[in-house]
């Protein structure tokens, strides 16, 4: 029974099997017969996607920049939280980053006509070079393999002297992509570089970011380390973007003419939905990359710090304190660094995976179509055309994976890229925000802020004129202590004005204002141009360079030769203040150069800014405590040479000896009060040694109280 049974069953086993075959069959024809229709459709269904996609991602931005917009409404139009905190800006591909990276653009590559452009062309024709010359090495191998595989040594012989000969062109272009790479981020940056040092240097830009405003720390790391990050990054990222694409352009469609482009649709689609499992899975590296250069500009920032204050710190015994803020800052560093490793160990472990192993294994099977799979139009290969079909394929297809692996590690590198424009554009935008006369600064004052925001938000009006006139304009310090409220007094020139009153009162506040470092925040100031302002601390500034240029700073040589000043006429300055003799301290006299704040002392530095002083002779010079430590002889000629060249003089000073030298004073009493008034200096003298010898009787009452009382007691 059991063998009767059986027939039966393999009988409709066979059936099914040819019945299946017959529908493969079938299908397979009727494919064949409509290939070309249903190529067009696959691949205008794939357009249409590609354009709906790219129109859902334009919606998203749209969306996303008016939630952004939606919350600095709520925000009052500031990056600032209630407390004044800067609120940190989120690294991503968003419509602001194309907005700051087209701003940026513009600035790197100004024209059509510029040597940027020019580059940029040569270099795009040295990447197309080095795409064609690669295909024609894909070529090249599959020639010299099937002349291996048939044993024709002449012409494997020849394809290989034609290896080497194609070598020359292909290594040139190699070394031109190099060239045109390095050479493209040096002028990137030097473009950048001055574009900001243009606009840092300009309308006392550099002051206003230090001390008006707290949105930038380390302006100098932007400037010197950034921006040449960027530079870098943007001009590898044009490289490793356009021959990519390139590459997978061409030989994708060099690989469908092969293979069919039904394989290379299908090993498309996997590619992209591998693609997005990893894109979703990778961690946002602009981001860290923002934050790692934030805390290698503030360590670096805190070793400045120590450098600049580093008598202050000796003396307070302070280096371990300063140690440990410096380990701190240190280890946070490291601590960021490390993080960031870790990511990239998981994330590259998964991309070499995904890039190298299961695309190249669907890269293997796409090969093997042509030799497993008659294709329509295929004519019948032997061994040799077979082996040289598959190497060339194999060639082509990985010249065509690693284009695409290059585009998705360019991922990585654009947000990258992302990180340095947001910190770059975040530099420029803050530069002009101080021109433009707004600062965002955490207030800090010791009377509270709340009433002072206002006053802070509000602008007053300057007005250039020949005399000095303030009229009811509030003395605020950035930090938003109100000084005065409303200060009102004027100077003509002649009339020479000592300010004088507590610490913390507002006298170098107002001076401040007067040299345009800080904004008018309310009434009128009348005041001349800043070219005859002149202002002298009580620690000058020396800059680097010659001794010639200790005296005519910030002017240079050529400016002092168009004024038609001689060495001599500096020596003459020179003389006046007993100064001939630093000429011959040097064997280079004039020229000779030093770092002139170790090499002079206090005194001698006063002196050289006095120096400074008569050799421009402005119209009104503000002299801060400029005379501290030198002699009463010394002060008295400063003083009356600088009278005797016109030059009209506003002192901040506790020294008596400077009264009979000055007009008017100014008298603030730390309270935010007031007086102006003309000054007497024998009559304020007599008053002052008056006041001294009674306040010397009243301390001597409670000894006289006590001696009264022992005689009473007798």
């Amino acid at each position: 029974m059991a063998p009767t049974m059986s027939k039966p069953s393999t009988n409709s086993a066979a059936a099914r099997d040819r019945t299946i075959r017959g529908i493969v069959s079938q299908l397979t024809s009727m494919y064949l017969q409509n290939r070309t229709r249903i190529s067009r459709a696959v691949y205008i269904t794939l357009f249409v996607a590609l354009i709906n996609r790219v129109r859902h991602a334009i919606q998203e931005q749209k969306a996303a920049s008016v939630r952004e917009a939606t919350k600095r409404a709520e925000k009052s139009g500031t990056t600032s939280t209630a407390d004044g905190v800067v609120t940190k800006k989120k690294v991503e591909l968003n419509r602001e980053f194309f907005r700051s990276l087209l701003r940026l653009l513009k600035i790197v590559v100004p024209g059509w006509r510029s040597k940027e452009t020019r580059l940029l062309i040569s270099h795009s024709f040295f990447l197309v070079m080095r795409t064609l010359i690669s295909l024609k090495v894909a070529a090249m191998d599959g020639a010299i393999v099937k002349a291996l595989v048939k044993g024709n040594g002449r012409e494997f012989l020849m394809r290989i002297v034609w290896w080497m000969l194609i070598a020359v062109p292909a290594t040139f272009t190699n070394s031109m992509l190099s060239y045109h790479q390095a050479e493209l981020s040096l002028r990137y940056r030097t473009r950048l570089t001055q574009f900001i040092h243009d606009k840092y240097l300009s309308q006392l830009t550099f002051y206003g970011i230090s001390a008006l405003d707290d949105r930038i720390k380390n302006p100098d790391q932007l400037i010197a380390v950034d921006v040449a990050k960027f530079s870098n990054s943007l001009a590898e990222l044009y490289s490793n973007l356009a021959k990519p694409l390139l590459d997978m352009t061409i030989y994708t469609f060099s690989l469908s003419k092969s293979v069919g482009g039904e394989g290379v649709v299908f090993m498309s689609l996997l590619v992209q939905l591998s693609a997005h499992v990893m894109r979703a899975l990778t961690p946002p590296f602009g981001k860290y990359v923002a934050d790692e250069a934030r805390l290698e500009g503030e360590f670096r920032f805190q070793h400045s710090r120590l450098i600049d204050h580093s008598e202050e710190v000796a003396l307070y015994a302070g280096h371990e304190a300063e140690k440990d803020t410096l380990d701190k800052g240190y280890f946070t560093l490291i601590k960021h660094v490390n993080y960031i490793l870790r990511r990239r160990f998981y994330h590259g472990f998964m991309e070499d995976f995904v890039i190298k192993y299961f695309w190249g294994a669907l890269g293997l099977l796409l090969c093997s179509v042509p030799v497993f799979v008659k294709l329509p139009g295929q004519v019948t290969m032997n061994m040799g055309d077979r082996t040289e079909t598959f190497v060339t394929n194999r060639r082509m297809l990985l010249s065509a994976s690693d284009a695409f692996g290059r585009i998705m590690f360019s991922y990585r590198e654009i947000m990258e890229l992302a990180g340095y424009t947001s910190r770059v554009s975040s530099l420029l935008e803050v530069m002009d925000d101080i021109q433009a006369g707004h600062f965002e600064k955490k207030l800090v004052s010791s009377s509270g802020t709340e009433n002072n925001e206002a006053v802070l938000k509000g602008r007053g009006k300057v007005v250039e004129s020949s005399n000095i006139e303030f009229i009811d304009v509030p003395i605020i310090s950035p930090n938003g202590d109100v000084l005065v409220p409303a200060l009102t007094f004027k100077l003509t020139p002649g009339d020479h004005l000592l300010v004088v009153g507590p610490n913390g009162c507002g006298k170098s506040s107002l001076f401040r204002i007067l040299g345009g470092l800080w904004p008018v925040y309310g009434g009128t100031v009348h005041k001349p141009p800043f070219t005859d302002i002149f202002y002298i601390p009580q620690r000058p500034y020396l800059s680097r360079g010659s001794l010639r240029q200790q005296i005519i700073y910030p002017d240079g040589l050529r400016t002092m030769r168009s004024k038609g000043v001689t060495d001599s006429d500096l020596l003459s300055i020179l003389k006046i203040l007993s100064l001939e003799h630093l000429i011959d301290l040097y064997p280079e006299g004039w020229d000779a150069e030093a770092e002139w704040r170790d090499v002079l002392s206090g005194g001698l530095q006063q002196r050289v800014a006095m120096a400074r002083l008569f050799y421009h002779r402005p119209k009104y010079a503000i002299l801060d405590e400029c005379t501290s430590s030198v002699t009463l002889d010394t002060e008295k000629v400063m003083y009356d040479n600088a009278k005797a060249l016109g030059i009209t003089l506003m002192t901040v000073s506790h020294r008596r000896s400077l009264w009979k030298y000055h007009t008017h004073i100014l008298q603030f009493d730390g309270q935010g009060h007031f007086v102006f008034t003309r000054l007497d200096a024998d009559k304020r003298m007599k008053l002052e040694d008056e006041k001294e010898d009674l306040e010397v009787l009243l301390r001597q009452v409670p000894e006289l109280e006590r001696r009264v009382r022992e005689l009473s007691e007798l």
